[in-house]
């Protein structure tokens, strides 16, 4: 069988570490970023798998540069940006599905951070689709000795698990950066899954899908890591530093600064209840402190654990 031309979008930390597990898995590819040398065109031209690596703010650019091309309809493309869109609060894979209804779209996350992967250690992740044979291929392709794939078909969930993390990602760091302690840290993740789940379910996604890899399992990797950006700015706020001084130290994008802005304007128009994300978005808008945010969620009014319309 011939292997398939594969060209990956962004030559950032993610779209490098995807390289790099194309080539474990014996694969080739080609990469553009903006300042190659190659056209767009020429490097999409016959691509069988676009595999999208760009941050969430270049995913409409790179769109509509590609719909001036003919790209094949039967081209794969697999969506790797975490993020939601400020202007239309959608997802990465509606944005490429709208602008490619004839294309297989597949959605490609879970618990993979960067600089662990490249190091050689061991990590798994999901591809999802409405089309499982073109996941399929993915997982087959990605499959390595040191990264395992597993296949589902809720799109749109296995991406808003990768998305939403980020946000809850800032509130991890907010509490290792006050030094809250343990306790606080597990009642704070205990809490963000379900608020995970509520803005999914809203969003037409299965609620089991946030209790594998690219939800609880990206949860716990990002929130608990030094290695995640939104962790690292969640951390900076925590210690008293301002948003910009921790931005302009920080190496590539926290996405989950922009995701909690778009989170909040999505919850205002479904009536989504967001606690947790609603104090980080006070935080980042520099409107409380630290020490605020964490106050006002212990004065939440009490409540049952498993109160039923939590999922609802």
């Amino acid at each position: 069988m011939t292997s398939p031309q594969m060209t990956i979008l962004g030559s950032g930390a993610w779209g490098n570490t995807l390289g790099y597990l194309l080539e474990r898995s014996q694969h080739s590819y080609k990469i553009w970023n903006r300042s190659s040398l190659q056209s767009l065109e020429s490097v999409t031209a016959e691509a069988d798998i676009l595999i999208s690596a760009v941050s969430m703010k270049g995913v409409r650019n790179v769109i509509s540069q590609l719909q001036q091309f003919n790209l094949k309809q039967n081209t794969v493309i697999v969506t790797a940006t975490k993020g939601l869109d400020l202007e239309t609060t959608k997802t990465p894979s509606q944005i490429w599905q709208e602008a490619f209804p004839h294309n297989s779209i597949i959605v490609l996350s879970g618990p993979n951070l960067s600089k662990e992967i490249q190091k050689g250690l061991p990590a798994a992740t999901v591809v999802a689709s409405n089309d499982i044979s073109a996941a399929e291929l993915v997982q087959t392709i990605f499959s390595s000795d040191i990264f395992r794939v597993y296949v589902n078909n809720d799109p749109i969930g296995t991406e808003l698990g990768g998305t939403l993390k980020n946000v809850m990602a800032i509130a991890s760091g907010v509490c290792d950066g006050l030094k809250l302690g343990t306790n606080a840290k597990a009642a704070l993740l205990t809490r963000a899954l379900p608020e995970m789940i509520r803005v999914g379910i809203h969003l037409g996604a299965s609620k089991e899908t946030f209790f594998g890899l690219s939800g609880l399992g990206d949860l716990l990797a990002t929130c608990d890591s030094p290695l995640s950006r939104n962790y690292q700015v969640g951390f900076g706020l925590g210690e008293g530093k301002i948003l910009s001084a921790i931005l302009e130290n920080l190496e590539g994008t926290a996405e989950g600064i922009n995701t909690t802005n778009v989170l909040i304007k999505l919850a205002h128009k479904k009536q989504i209840s967001i606690p947790i994300a609603y104090q980080v978005y006070l935080l980042l808008k520099g409107k409380i402190s630290a020490q605020e945010a964490v106050k006002n969620l212990m004065a939440r009014e009490l409540k049952e654990e498993f109160w039923y319309i939590e999922f609802n």
